[in-house]
Parts: C-alpha cells; structure tokens; sequence
C-alpha cells in the first residue's frame, strides 16, 4: 500500500463475460470504493463530453443517434471488426479516463480502492494498482452470458470473446484469480476468501466511512447481507406485492447487483429498499413499508441512510423508483429535494440509461442531484 496514498487499490480485470462486474459490487459490498472504468469511458464520448467530438471526427457522424448521443453498439460493431480503428478510439478514450479515475482516488477518504477496467493490464491503469485480480470463465460460458445477459447474436459475442487477448495472459499478471464458473455462493466465497487474505490484514476497512445521520426515535437501518438473505425474501415477500415470491437463492443472485437497507422499528424489520450505484448514480428500488407506520418518516430514514452512502461513492445523482402508491406521497419526495421526471428529461446520457434500465411498470422517477461538479462533466 502507498504511504503517500494510503489506499489500497485493487485492479479488477478480466475478459468480457467473465464477471468482473459482480466481483466489483461484491468488493463494494465488503467495503470498498468502487471504480467502473468502462463506465466512465462510456461518459467520456458522452454528447458534450470530451470525447465526443474527436469520436465524431474520426469515425463520422453516422454513429450518433436521432438524439445526438453516440451509438455505442454501431461504434463497438465497428472497431471491434477493425484492430486499428480500435486502437484510435482508445486513443481518445484512454487519457480521459485514466484522469477521472486519478480524481475519483484522490477524493475518496476509502482505504480500499477497486478499478474495474477490461483494458487493465494494457494501459497506464496498471501502475496505480497495489494488487491485481482476474475473474475467468469457459469461453461457451461467456458466450452464454453475453446472448442471455446483452442480448447479442452468437455470431456477435463470439466475436467479441475472440477479440480479446487470451484469459491465459491475465492470469499470469494476476495476484489473485477468480473463477466465476459455478454458483453465486461459490464466487462469493471465493471473493470473500480473498478480501480476507489480500485485504483485512493490510487495511483498517473494518472502520465505518463518514458519519450517519441521526435517526428517529425507535428506528435504525442497517445494511442488509448475503446471510440476511432470507430475512431480505421474507420481507419482501411480506410488503411487496408481487405474487412471485422470492426465495433466498433468488436475494443471494441479486447481491451480485443490488444491496439493501433494512428499516427497524422497536427490535421489528418494518421496511426495505434496494440500492446500487451504477456509473455515479444511486439507483433507489424495492421500496416498501409495513403498513401503519409513519410513511414520511420511513421513506425519509431509508432514502437519507442510502444518500449517506451515495455520497461516500462520490454518486452524482439519485433516482428513486418508488411504487405509484410510495409517488403519491409527493410532498414527502419534495422535502428530501426530488422531483418526477421524465427518464428523456435528465439531461444527461448515463442517467438516462440508468433509469431507463430500472423503470419498472407501476412505479414512478424521482431525480435529485447531489453535486454539481461532476466527472466527465460536458464541455
């Protein structure tokens, strides 16, 4: 660990449809800052962005869409089919990243620090890394994931597992492997181990980060884990209204996505919600409340806890997806500083993506903005 920094920063690597992606929430969930470099490298071409105009200058305009935004999937159809035009879209790419990652370090007070980046071991992002951990899988397994999980032709994710360097030469550079071919609780496992042997001992991660807010009288939230997976299903089950009733397996599935908050009135688990942070947004869903208690007081302790993390991970922006019924309750909304929205009136790209990727039937976007100074802002 850097004595200048003193933070511990892991690089999380592997080929597409490997899991690095849930290897990082896991990470997050036992306490580390997480960094989603493709992520941002997706902001970084982002309409007003930086990148944006040198991607129009180079590949032309017929890859912006009817809105302005570039398409991503004609782009990646593109250079993935051509090695130079890869090479020139990195070259723009690259350099921005790499310095939002830097500030993105720099600000958090986290002493464990996680970069998610498929191009890891290829770029500069290598050397600000303590540590280096490969996820890997069978190749027809990555095809599988990439067909059922991104919805691409076999013919389109088999060109993209074979565009990428060989799983063989991650691993020779990594300090831990992590292979992602069985159960969820096999990889949690296998991750938990890790943070055990690679991190617990090198790093105070055990201390809370920044303070909590005071909480009303009787009621307290608490993180939910993997071994409060059948807590989490029964409750949900109990307060939600899906008649498809979920088992425990299904809530350890979903920790590779989503975390949750647990509301707790006089010693008895009276509400939940589902929170995760996707590209600098904290996505707020699963929302229910035990009937008969204080609705404001319920919504705001959850919604104010989940923002106390939010700022932790340094997110600029909340978008809560509360039932019709939870959305009625609009002055409860306005007084924690949301407002209904559009998905189509955010404004900006990648919280247009998140929301669109969470909006559920029956359920209603609240936005609130919770900095101004954002990463990869517009130009």
């Amino acid at each position: 660990m850097s004595i200048e920094r003193k933070k511990y920063i892991i690089g999380l690597t592997g080929n597409i449809g490997t899991g690095k992606t849930v290897v990082r929430k896991m990470l997050e969930r036992l306490g580390a800052y997480t960094i989603d470099a493709d992520g941002l490298s997706h902001r970084a071409i982002a309409r007003g962005a930086p990148g944006y105009e040198p991607v129009l200058s180079t590949f032309g305009k017929w890859i912006i869409d009817a809105n302005g935004d570039v398409n991503r999937s004609k782009l990646g159809n593109l250079v993935f089919r051509d090695q130079a035009a890869l090479a020139e879209l990195e070259k723009i790419i690259h350099p921005l990243v790499r310095q939002a990652v830097r500030v993105l370090i720099e600000r958090t007070n986290g002493p464990v620090i996680v970069i998610e980046a498929i191009k890891l071991l290829e770029g500069d992002l290598r050397h600000l890394c303590d540590s280096v951990w490969v996820t890997i899988a069978p190749p027809a397994l990555q095809i599988e994931r990439l067909t059922r999980k991104r919805n691409m032709s076999r013919d389109e994710a088999l060109q993209r597992v074979n565009a990428q360097a060989a799983q063989t030469d991650k691993i020779a550079a990594a300090d831990v492997v992590l292979q992602n071919s069985g159960s969820y609780d096999d990889l949690w496992g296998q991750v938990s181990e890790a943070w055990r042997n690679n991190v617990q001992a090198r790093t105070p991660t055990d201390k809370p980060r920044g303070v909590p807010g005071p909480q009303p009288d009787g009621f307290s939230v608490a993180r939910g884990k993997p071994g409060d997976a059948e807590t989490i299903a029964q409750l949900i089950n109990r307060l939600g209204h899906d008649t498809h009733q979920l088992t425990a397996d299904d809530v350890m599935r979903q920790f590779g996505e989503k975390a949750y908050m647990l509301l707790e009135h006089n010693r008895a688990f009276v509400g939940i919600a589902g929170w995760q942070v996707e590209n600098l947004v904290v996505l707020v869903t699963d929302i229910h409340l035990e009937p008969g208690i204080d609705m404001e007081v319920g919504i705001e302790t959850l919604v104010r806890e989940i923002e106390h993390v939010a700022a932790d991970l340094e997110c600029e922006a909340s978008l809560a997806f509360p039932s019709s019924k939870l959305a009625m309750q609009r002055t409860i909304w306005t007084q924690l500083g949301y407002e209904a929205r559009s998905s189509e009136g955010l404004g900006v790209q990648a919280w247009t993506e998140a929301a669109d990727a969470c909006m559920q039937v029956d359920t209603v976007l609240f936005f609130k903005q919770l900095r101004k100074d954002r990463i990869l802002r517009p130009l």
